[in-house]
């Protein structure tokens, strides 16, 4: 809840179908969830590139652009994912409410926390996509040094807090859609989104 009570919300003048209308979108908010080395940015820049390409406006929120502007000062207690993530998902929920179709990649290893990020926008608007491998495999690819820097820290007894070694991970239980990373490439990943998207009615047609 707001600290202040004086806060009065502003409507704009500006309807949700108009900004439909302008963008050739039915916007939405594409959450990639899982755990570090699944592949989530790399189908999260594809996913956008593919997008724009198609005339449709697209943002990728990334976990780590943000921990490094809005988010850095918080770590990776409990709390402090839970508060990234719930700051990450309100500027979601406005990219999205201006007509942009949000690409968000975020390791968000809590299911309440994700469940938070879907209420903010309207029913349909949330898709989530679970992008599962293997904890041996996102291991071997460990493409940024970090499992094998937290499985040292915690063998030192300096544990980490990082997701697949020494902090949990609750995998979606009725994901919109379901990745396999080790046996799907990262092409067949997004083409699987964007035909989602095109079902779903999310992406109009341009005119």
């Amino acid at each position: 809840m707001p600290k202040s009570q004086d806060i009065t919300p502003h409507a704009g003048k500006v309807s949700s179908p108009q900004r439909s209308a302008a963008t050739h979108n039915q916007p939405c908010v594409v959450w990639l969830t899982g755990l570090s080395g699944c592949g989530k940015s790399t189908i999260a820049v594809e996913l956008e590139r593919q997008l724009i390409n198609a005339g449709h406006p697209a943002y990728v929120l990334d976990g780590d652009n943000l921990r490094l502007g809005l988010n850095s000062d918080l770590g990776f207690s409990p709390e402090d994912r839970a508060e990234n993530i719930r700051r990450s998902g309100q500027v979601a929920a406005l990219l999205s409410d201006a007509g942009v179709i949000v690409v968000a990649s975020f390791i968000s290893p809590y299911r309440t926390d994700r469940d938070r990020v879907r209420a903010l926008v309207k029913p349909g608007e949330f898709v989530e996509v679970f992008v599962d491998a293997p904890l041996e495999i996102c291991q071997q690819r460990d493409p940024k040094g970090l499992y094998k820097k937290a499985r040292a820290a915690l063998a030192e007894g300096k544990p980490m807090q990082f997701t697949g070694v020494d902090a949990p991970y609750e995998a979606p239980a009725s994901p919109e859609i379901h990745l396999h990373t080790d046996r799907q490439s990262p092409e067949d990943c997004v083409k699987i989104i964007m035909d989602y998207l095109h079902r779903s009615g999310r992406l109009l047609e341009n005119s």
